[in-house]
């Protein structure tokens, strides 16, 4: 049992739950008309057929995270089994296999140029390999293990090539400078580890999802967030940003998936599975932002059309709870990873 809040502390929470109500009345008041209702009269869009078109086997215990290159075509993923596998995704051919020091991967990312890939987790630190050099052992070079972190790493991702943002469970946001291997920023940015970075496709601004239930926006310029977004109930396991660059897509453990908008300021689309019974672990939006994605404990992907709510279907085939789904940034392809040992590529 957590023990029980003395009155100062119930008197605050309470305080500060009152003015979340209250903002979110004076939100409701500006919203004179809904997402959904806008667009009821919108044609249906198209069930999604999508089936696995690669079945990426070689990891020989639970995947944690996937992320695509900027070619849309590598991905790499990272195993508890500690190997961080380089793929390509055309030919499901592994390109490189990188033995971790430590197994306990949570993130992953790989840089745009495809020059770079990092990972952390566990082992509290954030580990930037070079995937255009090899070591003695013939594996990718490390190029900075970037320490300093009170807590696990994660989420990571690169801002370009000499430049890493990192999220952790000290509940801090770092930029660190690759070159020097030196953090250019470090600050509080949530009361709760950060779990999911998301970067807006001109890479000025990134969205941040916690275990505190909020998400929020910042400019990688700043310490300080601009937006902060209210409306789950429990963690905010994954956040994307949306293609427009207007908003953004979250799935938490909550049971819903939801949309934000940020010239709104508030939440401005909901969705939920048929049947709520399971937490959602990851986020993505189709290139043009009409379908929702989610990757699910419940071993499924749900599809929902952004625009009227609907539920649009699921992908099935994973044989555990997926862990992480990853968009190809040309919008071609889908990648997911799952505890079940395996990565399947969606197309």
């Amino acid at each position: 049992m957590p023990p029980k809040d003395d009155p100062e502390v119930a008197a605050l929470k309470k305080e500060i739950n009152d003015m979340i109500a209250k903002f979110q009345e004076e939100q409701k008041k500006v919203a004179d008309c809904t997402l959904f209702e806008k667009c009821g009269d919108l044609g249906d869009v198209p069930k999604v057929r999508i089936t696995t078109k690669k079945f990426l086997k070689g990891h020989i215990n639970k995947v944690n995270s996937v992320h695509f290159a900027g070619d849309s075509r590598h991905c790499v993923t990272g195993s508890l089994d500690g190997k961080l596998i380089i793929w390509d995704t055309w030919t499901g051919n592994k390109v490189q296999v990188i033995p971790l020091r430590s197994a306990w991967v949570m993130s992953v990312a790989y840089a745009d140029s495809g020059n770079f890939v990092a990972c952390g987790g566990m082992d509290n630190m954030c580990t930037v390999y070079d995937l255009n050099n090899r070591d003695a052992q013939g594996n990718a070079k490390i190029v900075r293990e970037l320490m300093g972190y009170e807590g696990f790493l994660s989420s990571c991702r690169f801002l370009d090539d000499t430049h890493i943002l990192t999220g952790s469970g000290d509940m801090k946001i770092c930029i660190w400078d690759l070159q020097v291997g030196k953090k250019t920023s470090e600050f509080d940015a949530h009361a709760g580890d950060v779990v999911s970075i998301s970067m807006s496709p001109d890479k000025n601004t990134y969205v941040t999802g916690s275990v505190d239930r909020t998400c929020k926006l910042w400019d990688v310029r700043e310490n300080t967030p601009k937006q902060t977004f209210f409306g789950h109930d429990a963690d905010v396991n994954s956040v994307c940003y949306h293609p427009s660059g207007f908003g953004f897509a979250t799935g938490s453990e909550d049971k819903t998936a939801r949309l934000f908008d940020f010239r709104s300021d508030q939440q401005i689309g909901h969705y939920e599975p048929p049947n709520k019974n399971s937490g959602f672990t990851s986020c993505a939006l189709s290139l043009s932002g009409r379908y929702i994605l989610c990757g699910s404990d419940d071993n499924n992907i749900h599809i929902w059309d952004s625009m009227k709510g609907q539920h649009n279907g699921t992908l099935s085939g994973h044989e555990n709870r997926i862990t992480s789904i990853s968009m190809a940034p040309n919008g071609m392809a889908l990648a997911s990873c799952s505890w079940d040992q395996h990565v399947r590529i969606w197309v």
